[in-house]
């Protein structure tokens, strides 16, 4: 529901914020439902993701001033609001020269690209990547910022009516190649290994009969990082794979990534400024977008959860 809330008393390690946009991320789904692992005390307000504007910092901030430009630190912060007052501790400062959406956007499925690619195998320029799910917010990610190291990516996404103009669409983003999850079992896929090497790394936000078909056109010794379940089917990995090409399967949450590294401010820091640099240059754009008036949240909460939706809803705050 939409209720109006009296807006806290500021403290002296406090801010107020005044949101921007927010995005709806399935994240935020899962947590309304009750199904995610990190559920906030209820009443709550729901939104882990978007940016604000400080209005106002409490007597012993440092590190903020109003007119600054804030997205969470965190999960679990409730930015689908208009206004709010937060811990200093819970807001990281994002450059204000960045287009809205991005900034909106970057909390999430950004760090969580750029996590994937930096943490689970070396990649050099000429190496490839094969995802599934690659028109979700993280794989329009992935796409943008291996393309801007020299990564090649395979980008799998399920048959729809409109699929040239999403094929269209990642190519412009800077996908090498875009395939269907029914072509993954083809012989074909031999012919695209005659340009580019088979991927050291396999990306799944799927699960089921995607995942094990990915698996095959991995090289041995090969990653598959897990970082979502979309089609709500478990993992299936053939014993050869482990026996005789000795597969790795590792999982990640960008929540206990943060959880992790809360102490070590460099790091946080570092992946912030890579992406906004990315941002800066035109090599990372946010999401396809549609935007909605916070009074509409009711149309953009079932936009959100349809089937083959590649524009992700934005709260205007």
């Amino acid at each position: 529901r939409l209720k109006d809330l009296e807006v806290p008393k500021l403290g002296d390690c406090d801010v107020h914020v005044r949101m921007l946009a927010a995005p709806i991320n399935p994240a935020d789904i899962n947590m309304i439902q009750g199904t995610y692992p990190l559920l906030s005390p209820l009443p709550a307000v729901g939104g882990n993701e978007g940016v604000g504007e400080v209005l106002e910092v409490g007597r012993r901030v440092r590190a903020l001033e109003p007119g600054d430009w804030v997205i969470p630190a965190d999960a679990g912060l409730g930015t689908w609001r208009t206004r709010g007052v937060f811990p200093e501790e819970m807001l990281l400062k994002v450059p204000s020269d960045i287009p809205v959406l991005c900034a909106a956007t970057l909390s999430v499925n950004p760090c969580t690209a750029f996590r994937l690619l930096a943490d689970f195998e070396s990649l050099a320029p000429g190496d490839s990547v094969i995802q599934n799910a690659a028109n979700s917010g993280v794989g329009q990610a992935v796409i943008q910022i291996a393309r801007a190291s020299g990564i090649k990516t395979i980008n799998v996404v399920r048959d729809r009516p409109d699929l040239p103009k999403l094929v269209e669409r990642l190519m412009a983003l800077g996908a090498d190649h875009v395939i269907t999850e029914e072509m993954l079992r083809k012989p074909e896929m031999k012919d695209i290994f005659k340009s580019i090497p088979r991927p050291r790394l396999a990306l799944n936000c799927v699960g089921g009969k995607s995942t094990t078909e990915m698996l095959r056109h991995l090289q041995p010794q090969g990653t598959m990082v897990t970082y979502g379940g979309m089609a709500k089917q478990p993992v299936m990995v053939p014993v050869s794979a482990f026996i005789f090409r000795d597969m790795r399967l590792r999982g990640f949450w960008m929540t206990q990534w943060r959880k992790d590294h809360a102490q070590d401010r460099e790091s946080v820091a570092a992946m912030m400024d890579a992406l906004c640099q990315l941002i800066r240059r035109g090599q990372l754009t946010a999401p396809a977008c549609t935007e909605v008036p916070l009074q509409d949240y009711r149309a953009a909460l079932e936009a959100s959860m349809k089937p083959f939706v590649s524009s992700k809803q934005i709260l205007l705050l």
